[in-house]
């Protein structure tokens, strides 16, 4: 993902053993501060990057995991999805994968009002822990960072760009995830803000939750939603992956002339946009979050660095796609990635 992170990685990524055993932590200035630094200084640190359970938005994890694991000079970066979308179980994997001797977590956790307590005990167990992708409900992160979409702001940007689309009134269905999800709250807000902003001139008709369990699920939901409403609904902003999906499909097939924008960038959407179908969707940075977060847990599971302000919530970004840019836009994650890397470099991470 950069290039020139290398020359100034070595200098920052060299620590000593793992804290999972317990071991003394010598500095990064011990082991090399020059371009390149010594090799293999990271190689006791093993990064278990954990999704809540299997969906599409965490597989570009796999790649950037791997990627982060090469160029920083990390022992391993293994992704492990849980088998079903239960805590207890999320937690049983975590556990499972601590006594394998993994030392650094990025997490989605499964349930947001309980993963602190899980983010707790393995911070007690002087294991680094980030929660990726998704943060704690509430007020307080007991991870030491958060790195996620700031989704209010996604969302926001997705009914905003929905909003044009349609020329600036008419009406307009929300679709999103899990209704218990703080993420989908935040999404909420965030459209319902877009909404309010035009002083009456567009009608959301409704917030529909619960539909990115799969596919199935919002496929279904994107033909009721048609069959029953279609002729009044002027354009669909979905906040979740499988209802952006599922709504490209279910409007190409009633051919209704209801505008489109989408969030995540399935292929599928992708092609929508270049064909016209789909007007825009709102592209996160899932790529970006496991190749940062790997690289920040790995400065912390070393001992080379502490997080400033623990529990710090930072924005892995979010990217408008239309027409325009479809063709580029992973550009723009890719740089919003590397100064979000230099953001903690520079500014949230205390380094010895």
């Amino acid at each position: 993902m950069r290039n020139t992170q290398r020359a100034r990685a070595g200098a920052a990524l060299l620590a000593a053993a793992a804290l999972f055993t317990l071991t003394a932590c010598t500095s990064a200035a011990d082991n090399g501060s020059g371009d390149g630094g010594a090799a293999g200084g990271l190689s006791d640190v093993k990064v278990a990057l954990v999704p809540g359970g299997a969906h599409p938005y965490f597989q570009p994890w796999i790649e950037a995991g791997e990627e982060a694991a090469e160029e920083f000079g990390l022992g391993e970066v293994i992704f492990n999805e849980t088998a079903e979308w239960d805590q207890t179980k999320q937690n049983d994997v975590i556990n499972s994968l601590v006594a394998n001797g993994y030392n650094a977590f990025g997490i989605f956790g499964v349930s947001p009002s309980d993963i602190n307590s899980t983010f707790e005990k393995l911070k007690g167990a002087g294991i680094a822990v980030g929660s990726i992708a998704s943060c704690p409900a509430g007020d307080e992160n007991l991870a030491d960072f958060c790195l996620s979409t700031d989704t209010e702001e996604a969302a926001y940007q997705a009914a905003v760009a929905t909003i044009e689309a349609i020329g600036g009134e008419g009406n307009i269905v929300h679709m999103t995830g899990n209704n218990v999800d703080s993420n989908t709250q935040r999404r909420i807000t965030g459209v319902e803000r877009a909404v309010e902003e035009t002083g009456g001139k567009v009608t959301l008709l409704q917030n529909i939750t619960d539909v990115d369990t799969d596919l199935a699920t919002a496929q279904k939901a994107a033909s009721d939603l048609l069959a029953a409403n279609g002729a009044e609904i002027d354009g669909i902003v979905t906040t979740a992956y499988n209802p952006a999906v599922a709504s490209a499909e279910a409007i190409a097939e009633s051919g209704l002339p209801i505008q489109l924008v989408a969030i995540d960038d399935d292929e599928i959407i992708l092609e929508g946009i270049r064909d016209g179908s789909v007007y825009g969707t709102v592209a996160q940075n899932p790529a970006g979050q496991a190749y940062v977060g790997s690289w920040v847990l790995a400065q912390l599971a070393s001992g080379a660095c502490e997080v400033a302000d623990p529990g710090v919530v930072v924005d892995s970004g979010s990217f408008v796609v239309t027409k325009d840019n479809v063709e580029t836009y992973g550009d723009e994650q890719r740089a919003f990635a590397e100064d979000t890397l230099k953001k903690f470099e520079d500014e949230l991470l205390t380094c010895s």
